[in-house]
């Protein structure tokens, strides 16, 4: 992705955001249920490689099936490339794990931006002490194998009700995460920067006591000399 547009995200808020996809009529786009297991961490911003589980059936899930190397779960976290997210599509059932702490650190070695699952984690304690973000519903210590099957990689998904395309840009705070379309990553970047200078000068506004009034959204008159003014005063 466009490395601009990474850093600007890294400094914007998922609300807003959700606020920027809400004017372009995308009203589903973050991802529902997930929390980050290490909320201190900066943003987790990368483009979308998937991973698809359905559920498990016992004859095809055994333990020795990870023996297999074409294993479509450890073939993904071998092949996510560096810089991007795992989202992984586990249909929001945490009954079971997405996956572990020793998988979830390859992916942080192999220099993966982040890793996010509708279902849950196991071995939360050891992820949550991880300095790659990590996002999941609740903490799971059975095995995946005990209800998930993965299917397929790298193909559109469905995360916490998100649709997830591969390549649409990720982004997590301590919030959660959001779905950017790909084509749209680079002008909602560029708007989000601007709401979020904005906001910031509203934020500091109503915390000296104005209204929220005529301010936000600004139909008074003096707020584009008085935000003109702030923003020159704070170099932004």
């Amino acid at each position: 992705m466009n490395p601009t547009t990474r850093t600007k995200l890294m400094g914007v808020s998922t609300a807003t955001l959700c606020t920027a996809l809400f004017k372009r009529g995308l009203h589903h786009q973050f991802i529902q249920g997930v929390l980050p297991l290490n909320p201190g961490l900066p943003n987790m911003v990368g483009p979308a490689y998937t991973l698809r589980y359905i559920p498990a059936r016992e004859d095809l899930n055994g333990i020795a099936v990870f023996k297999d190397r074409s294993h479509p779960q450890r073939v993904a976290v071998e092949e996510c490339p560096a810089g991007a997210v795992l989202v992984i599509d586990s249909r929001k059932d945490a009954r079971a794990a997405s996956a572990g702490g020793i998988l979830v650190a390859r992916l942080m070695v192999r220099g993966v931006a982040g890793v996010v699952t509708d279902g849950g984690f196991r071995d939360s304690p050891d992820i949550a002490k991880y300095t790659m973000p990590a996002y999941h519903s609740r903490p799971s210590a059975p095995t995946n194998l005990t209800l998930h099957q993965a299917i397929a990689i790298n193909e559109p998904i469905g995360c916490g009700d998100a649709p997830v395309f591969p390549g649409d840009v990720i982004v997590g705070d301590a919030e959660g995460v959001i779905v950017i379309p790909a084509h749209l990553a680079d002008e909602i970047a560029n708007e989000a920067v601007e709401m979020t200078v904005f906001e910031d000068y509203v934020q500091e506004q109503v915390l000296a006591g104005r209204s929220v009034l005529g301010l936000y959204p600004p139909t008074d008159a003096d707020v584009a000399d008085s935000f003109a003014a702030w923003r020159q005063l704070k170099g932004r």
